[in-house]
């Protein structure tokens, strides 16, 4: 993740050191009861998106998208900024050719390669409102396609929305299980921002877009 994504975490701890110190226990997010059919449904939508295809993913995290992007993609290369997360996205098994590599969403240009999509999951969110523009050009530099899946704030499931900043970027108080919290930047996109592209759960949203 770029250093530009919203203020300094407490005593000047970065969104990438968030990551990282979070990796071990990620995936936790996906065992919510609630968001169960929501994820199946994502997991059913995603292959076709990218079957036979070359795929960027970015800000792979764990990789657990990346194993339901590998299951029908000819491959995939796998990014992320944090070495720690992709130690973790590294131990699992895939169907399809994956590669990792560290990289910064932001600085697209030093990956190199040629993709049909780029798959950016739960990362949207993390992106000031300020910089969407500069993060869409950069993604459709790389690729004529780009699919997006992120989160829905739901009241009662989500973290709840701590502090809203000037230009209307939405934060989050969060614990890890050591009990250290950290406000991250995570917004939540209105359907109207993705011009009739985008499908909505309960819990979790998908669209796309092409140049």
């Amino acid at each position: 993740m770029s250093g530009s994504l919203g203020p300094p975490l407490p005593e000047g701890v970065t969104m990438e050191e968030y990551y990282r110190e979070r990796a071990t226990e990620y995936d936790k997010i996906y065992e919510k009861p609630e968001r169960q059919e929501d994820l199946a449904t994502l997991r059913g939508l995603l292959p076709p998106l990218v079957a036979g295809r070359s795929v960027l993913e970015i800000a792979c995290g764990t990789g657990y998208w990346t194993t339901v992007l590998a299951s029908s993609a000819r491959s995939v290369l796998a990014t992320d900024l944090n070495e720690s997360t992709l130690a973790v996205a590294r131990t699992r098994s895939y169907a399809s050719p994956v590669r990792f590599a560290v990289a910064d969403a932001f600085d697209l240009a030093a990956v190199p390669g040629e993709f049909d999509v780029i798959f950016v999951g739960f990362f949207w969110s993390h992106v000031l409102r300020a910089e969407v523009g500069q993060f869409v050009d950069g993604l459709l530099s790389r690729s004529p396609l780009v699919i997006l899946a992120d989160n829905r704030y739901v009241e009662g499931s989500s973290s709840p929305i701590t502090r809203v900043g000037g230009a209307g970027d939405t934060y989050q108080t969060r614990r890890l299980s050591d009990g250290r919290e950290f406000e991250v930047l995570k917004n939540f996109p209105s359907p109207v921002e993705f011009a009739g592209c985008r499908t909505d759960l309960t819990y979790y949203w998908l669209a796309s877009v092409s140049r």
